[in-house]
């Protein structure tokens, strides 16, 4: 339920607010008058202004006259046709979207207009160092910092990327328009661009027609990196170098990077059978691509700067030597290629080739072509899709479809090369070519590149004019054509054509990468040209050393239960017994033992079932792939120290079958295993799992040799709220992180705490500072996993300066919980309270979710939850198994269905029991005590006050008189008077009179949206009234999803 304005409600200038949203709204009318007709937008108005009456009136507490408003407007509304109800829906989710553009772009002017802004680099590293801590350890602990922000594909990302672009266009016209340069003919023009954009998004299509594939989720991934990280991390990295510099006096090494990016997208497997082997390898092969391409791109700028002749001697002699080897190279090429006269053609008895007198059928087509009738066999890939749009680059100009190179293959829904003919064939890893067929490969393969290295040869100077050129750009061009192949080398693997490059030709590692350009940086640093060293180069090195060759590394993931399948099909085939029926002590038994010798395990013969086979194939990508691709592999709903070992032994497993292939060691190193606790029986047994895991001497010693002494462990946020309730979950999960830190700390192991968070509330979503500063004592100590989820991912990351910002505010958040821990429960005697708040909680929360047996029946009655479907918005499916409950429905639905209702239930059902059984007992104080003194209490109450701040009874309450049976209008009726109580009770514990006092800016945000997002609410209810009479009426399926679309646009959020 957290939008981001949580996070920087306060920073926003409400009068600018008002106005762009103003100009926005009236943008909108002019465009619909058009669209619609003035006698429909007067239908708008008059909804709109009855929603803002009804919406004031209880505001200001006049409850009756609100009602029959409300019971008025609802009745117009059920009254319109479905043509009306289609067009005031699609009006007013752009209103709300509009009012969201507005909204993200106050968080960037605020960020620019003051002088001190908090939380930043600059605030915190002066709070330390004024707090006692020396500049030496500020210093060390900056530059030690490790954080991970992980991309998730979870499906809460509602808008297509279509829209996405237009919406970020709008805003940097709201950028624009903020000039104070703006001449009356420019500000005319800007405002026809805005007009173009609103009319442009009116007549797009808000509706995906199609799930999006892995590799569609991914692509989508990519985006965010090419439209904003790429410039925000290295403007983040100056403002932690400047405040580094201004507060210790040294600044950032060049290639520290206290903030990394990871990715699930494409390696997320569980419960997802699109995910295939194929489609991992595809999805890192094609990120690699996407780092290459715009490295080359930032080449080439850096080519055209340092145009200077002055360099070190080192730079001097690798720049003679590029020219040498450039000579010798061209030279061989000449003497290959020297024609024979016609007279030597005459001794050997054949006839002279008559000259050409025209270029050959399909000469212009690109390397890697299949020339016969019919097309390419390898089709090309579309990049980055279908929904692209061309973005502004730095210098002005568009990247249009040209920039990208035309010979990437296209990849069907399941991450195979399609042919042209409309067939998917799933081609292995490693390819299958006949003697014949390689050799017409590799001579087909070898005459394309003539061709476009003559071409080359009239862009770039001849070597003989060369040594006037800038030893700079005579190293930068060399690390071009490097970059060059290593792009091509890519295409031929993602094509499963031969590619046998010269490792020398190309470059696999980051550090191969950085070599070159330090040497550039030092030369020009040495040669007293650092102030053109710290500018592009700086840049581009810190970028090299933060997005790697991989952009993301890519996370896999895979539930434990598919591991113990593979390992009974195994221990079966060499008739050992079946795997999942030995006990926990068998089990480690047998994997220790197996862990500990040097042969396969998995018989190169072994038949098995396609899904085991699909867990086995995923361990050979990863052993091919290695560590420099990929990054942890995930074990969802681990329960046992075994679940990690098996994990182990199919890893060990898989490298051993590569390597053997390979002739050589696999690439990179073996990938972290990082088990993923997420019910609530599972968090309470963590610190168990992870203490029977370090007793283990093999395991023990793997995790100091191999990762540097480092245990990885995942907690899971959204499955063990549903599975108890939020307050239950929270505890549990501040429990189970102290456990694990404790387990590791006896072994003397370090740990990394990976937090599996949603955007909602329900999902362990909220303001990003304020859930940093609630962790348990010691379980930050300067390294931090996190996911970034859905629309949370575009929200956060998607505008440059809001990237920045963020990036910022995990960097400090991150710092303070190393260096100045948050404060434990001050007595035991808080943790039994809690214990107690925590267990009535539970019981409140299960008696209603999973012990009624009306409750279901309710949840289906009163949310859009089995509408839902319908969206196309993940490439997975709604449910882990094919089960009607709630508990085989995934979190996201859950919580998504209840948000659209604005009923929110999930993120306080069960809280206000167990705090008004802890009050009736005596101990409100104590209660109050805690709010104020503990940081983890303090920031479960208020993130569920600001839940509660945005739920709204009335709204809800109609949802069950129009659409619930009356057999089950009580039970919606106990939950409504259940939330009220929720919220006296929150109140008494905050102290505060009512809800997000002490977040006004936030409640005034909220209030602003209710003139559209009430509407929105009704009409949702009375089309789903209709569709529930008609479920075949694809128009009015389309109503409903584009009022899901508007009401998720007004709440900030989905699931």
């Amino acid at each position: 339920m957290t939008d981001t304005t949580d996070d920087i409600a306060e920073e926003i200038s409400f009068q600018s607010f008002e106005d762009d949203f103003k100009l926005l709204g009236n943008l909108l009318n002019d465009v619909l008058q058009r669209e619609v007709g003035a006698q429909f937008m007067a239908k708008i108005e008059r909804i709109r202004l009855l929603a803002l009456s009804a919406s004031n009136m209880r505001l200001s507490g006049i409850e009756n006259m609100a009602a029959l408003l409300e019971k008025q407007l609802a009745s117009e509304i059920s009254e319109m046709t479905l043509e009306e109800a289609l067009k005031l829906a699609r009006a007013f989710s752009h209103y709300l979207t509009l009012m969201g553009i507005a909204e993200t772009y106050h968080r960037v002017r605020k960020g620019r207009s003051v002088t001190h802004l908090s939380k930043s680099c600059d605030d915190i590293f002066s709070q330390l160092i004024q707090g006692g801590v020396t500049p030496n350890d500020l210093y060390d602990t900056v530059c030690k910092q490790e954080v991970e922000i992980v991309l998730t594909a979870h499906p809460t990302q509602i808008n297509r990327r279509t829209l996405q672009y237009k919406h970020i266009r709008i805003a940097h016209l709201l950028e624009y328009n903020d000039r104070p340069d703006l001449g009356h003919e420019d500000r005319e023009m800007l405002i026809e661009d805005l007009v173009r954009e609103i009319t442009s998004i009116w007549q797009t299509d808000e509706l995906r027609r199609h799930k999006p594939t892995p590799v569609d989720e991914a692509r989508a991934g990519l985006n965010i990196v090419e439209q904003s990280l790429w410039k925000a991390v290295p403007h983040y990295l100056r403002r932690v170098s400047t405040a580094l510099k201004k507060h210790t006096g040294k600044p950032l090494p060049l290639t520290c990077t206290p903030i990394k990016f990871g990715s699930w997208m494409g390696g997320d497997r569980d419960g997802n059978p699109n995910v295939t082997a194929k489609v991992t390898r595809d999805v890192s092969l094609l990120s690699r691509w996407m780092a290459i391409d715009l490295y080359i791109r930032e080449i080439d700028s850096l080519r055209f700067e340092l145009s200077m002749n002055r360099c070190n001697d080192r730079l001097s002699r690798l720049a003679q030597e590029i020219l040498e080897k450039e000579t010798l190279s061209e030279n061989l090429r000449e003497s290959r290629n020297q024609p024979l006269s016609r007279s030597q053609l005459k001794l050997h008895g054949q006839q002279a080739p008559s000259l050409p007198t025209q270029l050959p059928d399909r000469a212009g087509l690109p390397a890697c072509t299949d020339y016969t009738d019919g097309g390419s066999q390898y089709p090309k890939l579309e990049l980055p899709g279908t929904d692209y749009m061309p973005l502004a680059r730095e210098d002005g100009r568009e990247n249009s479809s040209k920039d990208l190179s035309p010979s990437i293959p296209k990849l069907s829904a399941n991450g195979s090369s399609a042919n042209s003919n409309g067939s998917s064939t799933a081609v292995t890893s490693r390819g299958s070519f006949s003697s014949g067929q390689l050799l017409a490969q590799r001579k087909l393969f070898a005459e394309s590149t003539i061709g476009r290295s003559s071409f080359h040869k009239l862009l770039e100077p001849s070597s003989a004019l060369r040594p006037g050129i800038a030893p700079y750009r005579i190293v930068l061009g060399d690390i071009k054509e490097k970059l060059m192949k290593t792009r091509r080398r890519l295409e031929l693997l993602l094509e499963d054509l031969p590619c046998e490059y010269d490792p020398w030709d190309y470059y696999e590692t980051k550090d191969q990468f950085l070599e070159p350009l330090l040497l550039c940086y030092e030369s020009l640093q040495s040669c007293g040209a650092g102030i053109l060293a710290d500018g592009r180069l700086a840049d581009l090195i810190r970028r090299v050393s933060t997005f790697g060759m991989v952009l993301m590394k890519l996370d896999l993931r895979q539930e434990s239960g598919r591991h113990a399948e593979t390992l009974d099909a195994i221990t079966k085939y060499l008739d050992m017994g079946t795997y999942s029926e030995w006990d926990e002590e068998k089990k480690l038994e047998f994997l220790t033992k197996e862990l500990k010798g040097k042969r396969p395990l998995v018989p190169p013969t072994i038949e098995v079932a396609p899904d085991v086979k699909e867990v086995l194939d995923t361990f050979f990508v990863a052993a091919e792939l290695g560590s420099e691709s990929l990054g942890a592999y995930v074990i969802s709903m681990a329960s046992n120290a075994s679940d990690v070992l098996a994990v182990e032994l199919l890893q060990k497993d898989a490298r051993l079958a590569v390597s053997g292939e390979l002739g050589k060691p696999c690439p990179g190193g073996m990938l972290r295993v990082v088990p993923l606790f997420e019910t609530v029986k599972d968090l309470r047994g963590a610190g168990s799992v992870i203490r029977k895991l370090l007793s283990i001497d093999w395991y023990r010693e793997h995790i100091v040799k191999n990762h540097n002494g480092h245990q990885e462990v995942m907690v899971g946020y959204s499955d063990s709220g549903k599975d108890a309730g939020r307050f239950t979950a929270a505890w549990e999960l501040y429990k189970a992180q102290g456990d694990v830190v404790a387990a590791c700390n006896e072994f003397g192991i370090k740990v990394t705490l990976f937090h599996g968070r949603g955007g909602s509330i329900g999902r362990g979503g909220g303001p990003t500072y304020l859930a940093i500063q609630s962790q348990p004592p010691g379980s930050v100590m300067g390294t931090l996993r996190s996911t970034e989820q859905g629309e949370m991912v575009q929200a956060k990351f998607g505008l440059p300066q809001i990237a920045t910002r963020q990036l910022e505010i995990y960097t400090t958040a991150v710092l303070l919980a190393t260096l100045r821990p948050p404060q434990p429960p001050r007595e035991q005697k808080w943790c039994n309270l809690m214990e107690e708040i925590s267990k009535i909680s539970c019981q409140n929360y299960r008696s209603t979710v999973y012990e009624n047996p009306e409750f279901l029946a309710y949840f289906q009655e009163a949310t859009p939850q089995a509408e839902l479907g319908y969206l196309n918005i993940g490439s997975r499916p709604t449910r882990r198994k094919a089960t009607t409950g709630i508990g085989h429905l995934r979190a996201i639905p859950w919580i998504f269905a209840w948000t659209q209702t604005r009923f929110v239930l999930p993120a306080w059902l069960g809280v206000g029991a167990g705090l008004k059984g802890v009050c009736e007992k005596g101990h409100t104080e104590d209660l109050k005590a805690m709010y104020k003194e503990w940081p983890f209490f303090q920031s479960t109450v208020d993130l569920i006050e600001m839940v509660l701040g945005k739920a709204d009874i009335p709204i809800a309450k109609h949802y069950d008189e129009v659409l619930v049976s009356e057999s089950r209008r009580e039970l919606g009726a106990e939950l409504r008077r259940e939330l009220m109580m929720t919220e006296k009770h929150v109140l008494v514990v905050s102290g505060h009179e009512k809800l997000s006092e002490n977040n006004k800016s936030l409640r005034r945000l909220i209030e602003s949206r209710l003139s559209y997002l009430n509407p929105m609410n009704m009409l949702q209810v009375e089309v789903l009234r209709r569709l529930r009479r008609d479920d075949e009426n694809n128009k009015l399926r389309d109503a409903l999803l584009i009022t899901i679309n508007g009401i998720a646009a007004g709440m900030r959020n989905t699931g």
